[in-house]
């Protein structure tokens, strides 16, 4: 498995956001928007590649001076359990600090807290709606 940063609007792209509709949005009822997507742009876009097959992928969008969150993280849900989301979290974290980012936030959905708690994040803040499910902030000190 190769991980790599992935440039905006390209083939790899693309594969990235099929990923995110086919994991994350469809379940949902959802789809990404045109602005949503363009909102990209500036983001560290992260995916995990079998060959040319995607599997896995999250981004990394800066925010306060020293804070990045992390969102959008997608496994292949054939694959879920397999390491690929605790080798992307390590690759997001390892990015972020390249970057001078020392605190990776994310907001989890209910069923992956656990997953983060396991990576060394914690709970910040109460439950909250987003995209119609619950979800809690996690944070994370990388320094």
């Amino acid at each position: 498995m190769e991980i790599r940063i992935l440039k905006y609007g390209s083939e790899d792209y693309r594969k990235m956001v099929s990923l995110r509709t086919e994991v994350l949005r469809k379940p949902l009822g959802l789809i990404f928007s045109k602005e949503q997507l363009e909102m990209e742009a500036s983001d560290f876009l992260i995916g995990a590649f079998d060959g040319i097959q995607i599997v896995g992928c999250c981004i990394l969008t800066p925010k306060e001076d020293n804070t990045v969150q992390l969102r959008q993280m997608a496994v292949d849900q054939e694959l879920q359990g397999s390491g690929i989301g605790a080798a992307l979290l390590k690759f997001a974290e390892q990015t972020s600090l390249k970057h001078g980012f020392t605190i990776l936030k994310l907001h989890a959905r209910k069923e992956a807290i656990g997953f983060y708690e396991r990576c060394g994040y914690g709970l910040f803040g109460p439950e909250f709606l987003e995209v119609g499910i619950q979800h809690q902030e996690m944070q994370k000190r990388l320094l």
